[in-house]
């Protein structure tokens, strides 16, 4: 804990504080013959207890005008959680609704569902870092890990600018990734993904990222808007020469993250409340220990020097008060 002082030079004046020790502070009687006083410990006690009131009461004083304060500090706090990257698709699909339309009445879009059930969720995650990236045609960074609220809540309305036609799936895994590269080990590393499609991912890429999920620790999570009339993850066509990647992108992006030496689960989401029971299925699986540093602003002391100025200042009058008079 650093303790420091808004105006050093103020602190020259703590010399001051010892004039109470070159001078008595009780009252000084004068008296014919020293022989005649008697021995009185319990005066000489009292005197420099006095002295010692009046010298704190003069550096208290000073210490609040000097402005005293503690510091800046990190706090190594224990708590449940994880450090979690959302990655939201941006695609023109997500502004349709689940019936796969535009959305009308109380049909809302798939981006605005997730939008809300997202915040919500920030909401109740209370100890978790939270990242925040989207991908369409190309990946954007949006905000780094952070457990500021505000910040998080702002950043997910944010996503809400113009879609665009392409699900690049692949550079926004990669981007997401990124977030726990040089990362000091929290806790649990989670990976949300929120869309409603996939695409094709190259042998290349798929092996780069095989790599990265398994040097990171990352754990994932698919959450798979799928519309109406979309052929779900686990469903293969009938005809076998339509089961290409190119034909059922998300059947085969599906059995990729299944590859992965990682913890993996996906969710098939046909309506808003599948997509709010999806997330609080995530919100009770990534629910572990995790160490993290709490960083506690500076607290300014002047008050509390002041109180014991005061204090002190209450027992000197106090003590003046009880003094018998000559």
């Amino acid at each position: 804990m650093m303790v420091m002082v808004a105006h050093p030079w103020l602190l020259l004046a703590l010399f001051a504080g010892l004039l109470p020790w070159f001078n008595s502070a009780i009252l000084s009687k004068t008296i014919p013959s020293l022989a005649i006083i008697p021995a009185d410990r319990s005066s000489r006690v009292l005197d420099l207890l006095l002295k010692m009131v009046g010298c704190l009461a003069f550096i208290a004083v000073v210490l609040g005008a000097a402005g005293l304060y503690r510091g800046e500090q990190r706090i190594e706090r224990i708590g449940q959680g994880a450090d979690m990257v959302l990655l939201l698709d941006r695609s023109n699909s997500m502004d349709n609704s689940f019936a796969g339309r535009a959305p009308s009445g109380a049909l809302e879009a798939k981006s605005t569902v997730a939008k809300r059930l997202l915040t919500e969720f920030i909401d109740r995650r209370e100890q978790d870092r939270i990242g925040i990236a989207t991908f369409s045609t190309t990946a954007q960074f949006v905000l780094p890990l952070t457990r500021n609220k505000a910040a998080l809540t702002a950043a997910i309305a944010a996503t809400d600018t113009q879609a665009l036609a392409y699900t690049h799936v692949a550079k926004g895994l990669s981007l997401a990734l990124s977030y726990f590269q040089r990362l000091d080990y929290h806790g649990q590393r989670v990976l949300v993904l929120v869309s409603d499609g996939a695409a094709v991912i190259d042998a290349e890429v798929q092996q780069q990222l095989r790599t990265a999920f398994k040097q990171l620790g990352v754990r994932l999570y698919w959450l798979y808007l799928r519309g109406e009339g979309s052929p779900g993850f686990e469903t293969a066509p009938d005809d076998p020469r339509l089961d290409t990647p190119q034909s059922m992108p998300e059947r085969y992006l599906h059995k990729f993250f299944n590859s992965l030496d990682t913890h993996y689960r996906a969710y098939e989401v046909t309506s808003p409340e599948a997509l709010g029971n999806a997330m609080a299925d995530i919100d009770a699986l990534e629910n572990q220990p995790v160490r993290y540093w709490q960083t506690v602003a500076r607290e300014d002391w002047s008050g509390v020097c002041y109180a014991w100025a005061a204090a002190m200042l209450t027992l000197l009058i106090a003590a003046r008060l009880l003094e018998l008079p000559r």
